[in-house]
Order: structure tokens, then sequence, then C-alpha cells
């Protein structure tokens, strides 16, 4: 098993994740996005997400609408609303991510666009 598999940490085709905390009333990862990489367009049915940004910029997409983000940045997505992150910066951009609601699984995921084609 290696270290990230031991500590919850997995690799995407755009960055990694890292999983801080995994309890029945929330999820807490620590998000890494590559330069000129983005996360899916995507929603939840079982749970909001809180991002605080931590290092880095990026451009953040929520129902269509594109909002500039850098560190410092907080921003509440509630279940259902569409959201996608995009690392415009030439650094990483790095987040964390709350998770509440009542199912944290991968599943819960539905990608309305990904350009990994997952």
């Amino acid at each position: 098993m290696s270290f990230d598999e031991a500590f919850g940490g997995e690799e995407r085709p755009w960055g990694y994740f890292h999983i801080l905390r995994d309890t029945g009333t929330c999820k807490v990862k620590e998000i890494c996005v590559y330069p000129g990489h983005r996360l899916s367009y995507q929603y939840h049915h079982h749970r909001s997400e809180q991002w605080l940004i931590v290092e880095g910029i990026g451009t953040l997409t929520l129902n269509e609408e594109k909002i500039q983000v850098k560190a410092g940045r907080y921003i509440l997505i509630p279940k259902m609303m569409r959201h996608r992150i995009e690392n415009s910066g030439v650094s990483d951009l790095l987040f964390i991510e709350v998770q509440t609601g009542d199912y944290f699984g991968e599943d819960d995921i539905v990608r309305l666009a990904d350009d990994y084609e997952r």
C-alpha cells in the first residue's frame, strides 16, 4: 500500500486529493489542481460543499457564472448547484473542501462535462 493509499490520497488526471477527515457527518479533502487543468462540470444530489482557496488562482463556474478566485476566497456550493474549478494560474491551485450532507461517495458526482471522458 502506498503512502497516498494509506492516508486517503488519490491521483486524478487533473491533480490529486487527500482525505483529511471522513465521518458520518462530513468529509474534508485537500484538493490540488495542476496548472491548465480543471475538474469536471458537476453537481451532487446528497451533499453540499464549502471550498476555501488556500494557494493559487482559478476560475470557478457556478451555474454558468464564471468567478475569479484566489487564496482566501470561500465558496458555498449547495446540493444540486452545477460547479467546476479550473486552475488558470502557473502554479498549483490548492483548496480545502468540506462536504456536508447524508452521503459522501464518489458515485454522487453527476458529470455534465468532463475533459477526461470519465
